[in-house]
């Protein structure tokens, strides 16, 4: 996976997310999603991205998490609730990141819910 991919999330199943803002070297900053069903606390993926980022110029900011849930029979991405440890995430840019990723699906969101 190369670090920058925008999204990264499992394939199937209801998981924890962040959205991670990459602060670069050219002063200008991006963000990429990452959720993963193996993840019982959101600083899990949190610290996993960090760990992966400490050898590139790139300083990382959790700006959020949720739970997103992905059902790829029904083609449909859900994104929804917040993380204790980091707040609520901007779901809306989320959704327009995972929309490029999988353009055939229902992607939205809903700032209800844990």
């Amino acid at each position: 996976m190369a670090l920058t991919q925008e999204v990264d999330i499992d394939a199937s199943g209801t998981f924890k997310y962040v959205l991670i803002k990459l602060h670069k070297e050219d002063n200008t900053t991006d963000f990429i999603v990452r959720g993963y069903a193996w993840a019982e606390y959101h600083a899990d993926i949190y610290d996993q991205v960090m760990e992966e980022f400490t050898s590139s110029k790139i300083d990382t900011e959790c700006a959020g998490g949720g739970r997103i849930r992905h059902d790829p029979q029904k083609k449909e991405i859900f994104v929804y609730g917040y993380s204790v440890g980091f707040g609520r995430a901007d779901h809306s840019k989320t959704v327009k990141l995972i929309q490029r990723k999988y353009p055939g699906y229902n992607v939205h969101f809903s700032n209800e819910g844990y």
